[in-house]
């Protein structure tokens, strides 16, 4: 490309380009529209950077963090080219640097955040100062769905649009999904040129390890690595606290990192791992978008990512200097449970959280790799030539054995209860525990009752978690978590095929001593609860309530325990009022039940009650009798209203029932409801 040699080497310093920049480069500079999926530390900045010294004009640079802004304008300077950001966190001696510049049309790249094009003042400036392309960093944020999602970043379609000028997307995580969305939001729908590149990191080594005293496998594997710069993602704020201080302690340097500390404590976190060496953040996911540090040696996760999209993105932040560098995460029983809690509960529509789950089953799968977890990530993103040596699984095979006995009975015991129900109570069921809820549904009678003495509890979770990781079950969200078995289990359930589980997960299950924790309600449950808080927190946000006013978290465990089947048994459920019933009972029925049957309001009004029963029964007698007892005559009906007054009826007799329905209704109907009166009294 005429003139892109010359400025690789001179201002950027390099001799050659990466893989598949060189391309995207002369796509951006010829002026068309470009979405391009590039690993992280493959050299996305590049790829706009570029082509802003090769056009006309300047280049607004779209990005979400205001310090990979600063990073990159610093480092440009530095290299001599005229870039300057517009962000809250200038000095007034740098906006009025960049003013000037724009003024004199000197400047080059104009780095932007996504909030500021919420300002009226921002489109006229842009239209003013000449802008010729806009290039969009980490343009994943555009997705509603996704965990990095940033409004403001749905204002960029607009710009282009204003503007009339071309644009760039660059991301290291879009799946084709996300893709789609950037297509739409971005683009308007119309496809940009694509350039889609290979997703490995070679030389970022992959390990998976079950939870066996987490703090201490942490504190081990930094140990281990002490000097060199690493990052602890978890999965709550205060355990970044808490591990943060267990690493100082140790004799490291380490602080924490997470969303819900001061704003300028955060800058200093940031400012510190940017400038020391061998420094440790311990940090939520709050951490990470946009550090572009080149010398991360290693990324442990203390807790299992949301996603095997977000697990990609996260160990990316190692090894950006092509370096080798290392990963650990850790998983056990309780992170699954929390993830699918969290999808559970969000707020997302029913596609989004089957599409979350089936992005976490992807994870697991990979957690629970047999082979190489290069070829199991890799494979994710539809790669297939793969050479690996960089995984544990490549340094040292799994312990495997023939797993397909275990899997059989766990499928019978699934199917003989008719997919209803989760791992726990199936794991009562092979282990021949005689539960209350075992009792209750007659399950102690099934064939595959007691059947799976070989394994304990812990060594059951194990495999049902390795045959969620084969894809042979999944858990089913209409059935609020209960296990259903896909269409690979069934060669297997046949004896038409054979399967393989690790046994160093089985071995490791049965020394998980973890402490034992007081659920609020048994694992069979727990997905029906976590439902039902997402309606509670939903309707809460509809009415500006605290939660506790719809339901307490008391009635709501009730409801998930008995499951009501209908609004008579929803108002014997304590806490449920009347008001709460005729207001709520609805919408808490349809989460337990999927559908519910329309009810008449009159019949409503009396749920809970005997009269409501009462109600049910004139309403039968009187469709039996609505052609008269012969079935001859013209039909004739009670209205809900009058049948509800029956129902409530202290001492009803002839009299009363001709004053109430009329002469023509009380003689079709009046015997039968009298009957109907006095076996309920």
């Amino acid at each position: 490309m005429t003139g892109a040699a010359p400025l690789l080497r001179d201002v950027f310093g390099f001799d050659a380009f990466r893989p598949g920049q060189q391309e995207i480069v002369e796509a951006v500079t010829a002026g068309e529209n470009v979405l391009a999926i590039m690993p992280t530390g493959g050299g996305k900045s590049l790829c706009f950077q570029l082509p802003a010294l090769m056009r006309e004009g300047v280049t607004v640079v779209i990005s979400p963090l205001i310090a990979l802004m600063r990073d990159q304008v610093r480092s440009l300077q530095e290299a001599g080219v005229a870039a300057g950001a517009l962000t809250s966190g200038n000095t007034p001696e740098e906006t009025d640097a960049v003013w000037e510049a724009l003024d004199a049309g000197t400047l080059k790249l104009l780095y932007m955040a996504p909030e500021r094009l919420a300002a009226g003042s921002a489109m006229g400036m842009l239209r003013r100062v000449g802008v010729s392309m806009i290039a969009v960093d980490e343009a994943h944020c555009v997705s509603q769905w996704g965990h990095d999602f940033r409004p403001d970043y749905l204002r960029i379609g607009e710009l282009r649009r204003t503007l009339d000028v071309p644009l760039a997307a660059f991301t290291a995580t879009a799946d084709a999904e996300t893709r789609l969305e950037i297509v739409q939001k971005l683009f308007d729908g119309t496809p940009p040129r694509a350039f889609l590149g290979g997703f490995d990191r070679p030389n970022i080594h992959l390990a998976f390890a079950a939870k066996n005293s987490p703090r201490s496998q942490i504190l081990n594997f930094a140990a281990a690595r002490k000097g060199q710069s690493g990052i602890v993602y978890c999965g709550t704020r205060a355990k970044t606290e808490g591990l943060a201080r267990a690493l100082s302690e140790a004799g490291q340097s380490a602080l924490h990192y997470h969303g819900g500390m001061d704003a300028e404590d955060r800058r200093i976190a940031e400012r510190r791992f940017q400038q020391e060496d061998g420094l440790i953040v311990v940090a939520t996911v709050a951490f990470g978008m946009g550090i572009d540090k080149p010398d991360i040696r290693w990324v442990a996760h203390a807790d299992l990512p949301k996603s095997i999209e977000s697990y990609y993105q996260e160990i990316g932040r190692a090894g950006r200097d092509g370096a080798p560098a290392e990963t650990l995460t850790l998983y056990g029983p309780e992170d699954i449970r929390l993830r699918r809690t969290q999808i559970d509960e969000g707020l997302a529509p029913p596609e989004r959280r089957m599409a979350d789950h089936a992005r976490l089953n992807a994870l697991l799968g990979l957690a629970e790799a047999l082979e190489c977890r290069r070829k199991t990530l890799l494979g994710y993103f539809d790669e297939t030539e793969i050479t690996c040596g960089r995984c544990d699984l490549c340094d040292s095979p799994a312990e495997v054995f023939d797993g397909t006995t275990a899997v059989r009975k766990a499928l019978s015991a699934m199917l003989r209860t008719e997919e209803w129900f989760g791992a726990g109570h199936l794991i009562d069921i092979l282990l021949g525990n005689e539960t209350d809820k075992v009792k209750q549904r007659g399950h102690q009678s099934l064939p595959t009752y007691g059947v799976g003495g070989e394994y304990n509890r812990n060594e059951w979770q194990a495999v049902f978690r390795q045959m969620m990781g084969h894809d042979l079950i999944r858990p089913d969200a209409e059935r609020h978590g209960a296990l259903r078995m896909t269409d690979a289990a069934l060669p297997i359930l046949r004896g038409e095929a054979n399967i393989t589980l690790r046994r160093d997960s089985i071995k490791a299950a049965q020394s998980n001593r973890r402490p034992a924790v007081k659920a609020m309600v048994s694992d069979e449950d727990a997905p029906l609860l976590s439902a039902l808080k997402a309606k509670r927190r939903a309707l809460a946000e509809a009415a500006k309530v605290p939660a506790y006013i719809i339901f307490t978290d008391r009635t709501l465990i009730e409801m998930a325990e008995n499951r009501p089947a209908n609004l008579d048994a929803m108002a014997q459920v304590g806490g449920v009022g009347a008001k709460k019933l005729e207001s709520y009972g609805f919408a808490f029925l349809e989460v337990i039940n999927s559908e519910v049957e329309v009810m008449h309001p009159q019949r409503r009004k009396l749920a809970g009650r005997d009269a409501g029963s009462v109600y049910d029964q004139l309403l039968e007698a009187q469709a039996e009798l609505a052609r008269g007892a012969l079935g001859t005559e013209k039909p004739l009906s009670c209205s809900a209203s009058q049948l509800a007054k029956v129902a409530q009826m202290p001492n009803a007799d002839d009299t009363a029932l001709t004053r109430l329905l009329g002469d023509r209704r009380a003689e079709r109907f009046g015997a039968a409801f009298l009957d109907v009166l006095r076996s309920a009294g």
